[in-house]
């Protein structure tokens, strides 16, 4: 961990680079550009508000606001994973030629889309106040959950990109593994409601689930107190799961130079 660590304050320049690489890539032929990271969560949101408010959000004048901060936080978690899969064979050329701590190309393609994800803040902070969401100084809370989901999924994102390399079919099998994420992360729908309250272990056991419920409590005024369960076990997940990532990446990366 501590060459890990001296690695990238060494080559902090290049790893902002990629970064910004990163960013510009995505962008590059879009006609909309960042301002799509804006439009593509309001859209989703309206979409899912006309389709599921009757049906599960009946009775909830903030259903809006309360799918947006599902959506946001699982759309990170699934891009940023999925991009960081890719990374190192998408680097593939580059490993063979510079020497470059490799782990700089999962990490900063999760950092690119996290600053996107920041940026798309912006959009659940004009529909709370488009709905006359209260603010409370909880609101606070939310970096929490926010600092959580980044470790998270650079985890995540570690382990993926580690296993990706000699398993090229992991990339399928994980976007059928997000799709069971999404539909375990109570999105546009809450677990409360639900006929059978006795399947409410399945979300305990979803880390994602449980920081997307810190976040909405932060966003609708509520206390951490009555969700110390889901602080304590998305913090302990995310601490292991990125120690696992690292350890996994450490031990593979001299590897990689013979497959991709």
């Amino acid at each position: 961990m501590k060459i890990f660590i001296q690695n990238l304050k060494k080559f902090r320049f290049l790893f902002w680079e990629l970064v910004k690489k990163d960013i510009k890539l995505k962008y590059r032929s879009s006609i909309l550009g960042v301002f799509w990271t804006l439009l593509e969560p309001l859209l989703t949101m309206i979409v899912l508000t006309l389709v599921f408010s009757n049906l599960l959000g009946k009775g909830d004048d903030n259903f809006p606001v309360y799918i947006l901060c599902g959506r946001l936080l699982y759309g990170f978690f699934s891009n940023g994973t999925k991009v960081a899969l890719k990374s190192v064979r998408k680097h593939g050329s580059m490993i063979g030629k510079v020497y470059v701590p490799k782990y700089m190309y999962p990490l900063s393609a999760v950092i690119s889309n996290y600053i996107m994800f920041i940026i798309s803040l912006l959009v659940l902070a004009g529909v709370m106040i488009f709905e006359k969401v209260k603010l409370t100084w909880y609101i606070f809370q939310a970096f929490i959950p926010m600092i959580i989901i980044l470790i998270m999924t650079m985890g995540v994102g570690l382990v993926l990109s580690t296993y990706s390399v000699f398993f090229r079919d992991l990339e399928y099998l994980w976007t059928v593994a997000c799709m069971l994420i999404m539909y375990t992360c109570a999105i546009f729908y809450k677990v409360e409601n639900l006929k059978n309250p006795g399947n409410e272990w399945i979300f305990k056991c979803n880390p994602l689930y449980s920081l997307i419920v810190l976040f909405r409590d932060a966003v609708f005024g509520r206390s951490f107190e009555n969700d110390m369960y889901h602080l304590w076990f998305s913090l302990i997940f995310s601490v292991v799961v990125f120690m696992l990532g690292v350890f996994v990446f450490w031990r593979k990366q001299d590897k990689f130079i013979l497959y991709v």
